[in-house]
């Protein structure tokens, strides 16, 4: 048997897809060896954590090491990592594509050593190197491009994409906080959609979170999973400032805000209002996804909330 029969029948042992997977990976690996991108020497996969993301995943080692991320996912969900990765192929803490399947029904790209979510370090430091690393060398995009997720629904208005948003938060948030804030949150996109008429549109990774962001040694090392979203650049600068409730409070926020290249009419009281939005958004989405970090995120909202606009 050659090692890479021994390989693939490895891959059963962990792959809750069976055959179908084994049959997937065995036919990526053979393209990556047939194409000299690796050689037929001492391989290894793992499987890795799904995170948010809902493809298949695997770590390839070579010689023990570590080297090459497999995603396997739907055509669309690939091209538009393909697409991201390659936009921003000069940005040191994206992956690097080693190959995309004709089909576009996989991708391997360079594995970036360390852990998400944990031993990050204080949120000042690693958002700083967002912001000069990434968030500044965004890419604004023609107006013809439509609002929203480049693999998902397009908008007719960032105010349209801001709308849904609330509707799935207020749904999974519903009496976890009071009736008014909900109102009080509803005023306030209204207030938001006076700059959003204006926006520029820029190519945005879309999922700018800790759990997207590999730290080692408490520092940022990379980023990983783009779900890319034509946006508002402050869109993924406010969507990591919240995504962890550790130091969620002005102090912070003003600091990172004079790293940040944009429009110099982006007044603070608007950088409040998106910060409010998008803090709001992201406790619907931790009841279900990080119901761990709850607590902290309503205990961070009720300093918050003194700054929502006022009922009617």
């Amino acid at each position: 048997m050659s090692k890479t029969e021994n390989l693939y029948i490895s891959i059963l042992k962990f792959t809750s897809g069976g055959k179908y997977i084994m049959e997937k990976i065995n036919g990526v690996l053979n393209i990556l060896i047939n194409k000299g991108l690796i050689i037929d020497d001492n391989l290894r996969l793992e499987g890795l954590k799904n995170g948010t993301t809902d493809g298949v995943l695997y770590t390839l080692f070579i010689n023990n090491i570590p080297t090459f991320v497999v995603k396997i996912d739907t055509p669309k969900i690939i091209t538009a990592t393909q697409g991201f990765l390659s936009a921003y192929s000069n940005v040191e803490l994206l992956p690097d594509v080693l190959y995309t399947g004709d089909k576009k029904e996989f991708i391997v790209y360079s594995y970036i050593p360390g852990e998400t979510h944990y031993n990050r370090g204080p949120k000042l430091e690693w958002m700083k190197i967002l912001i000069n690393e990434l968030f500044n060398k965004y890419q604004e995009v023609d107006n013809d491009i439509p609002w929203g997720r480049v693999n998902g629904l397009h908008r007719n208005s960032w105010s349209e994409f801001n709308q849904s948003s609330f509707d799935f938060a207020q749904k999974n948030i519903d009496n976890l906080l009071p009736s008014d804030d909900h109102k009080r949150v509803e005023i306030l996109i209204n207030k938001l959609k006076a700059y959003h008429n204006q926006e520029k549109k820029y190519y945005l990774h879309g999922d700018t979170g800790v759990h997207n962001f590999v730290f080692l040694d408490n520092k940022i090392k990379g980023v990983i999973d783009p779900s890319p979203l034509i946006g508002p650049k402050v869109y993924d600068f406010t969507y990591a400032f919240c995504s962890s409730p550790d130091s969620l409070n002005k102090t912070t926020l003003f600091s990172l805000f004079s790293l940040w290249k944009n429009d110099a009419s982006f007044s603070k009281e608007r950088l409040i209002d998106e910060v409010l939005f998008q803090l709001y958004t992201r406790i619907g989405v931790c009841i279900k996804v990080h119901p761990h970090d709850l607590s902290a995120y309503i205990k961070a909202w009720k300093e918050w909330r003194e700054y929502l606009p006022p009922k009617n």
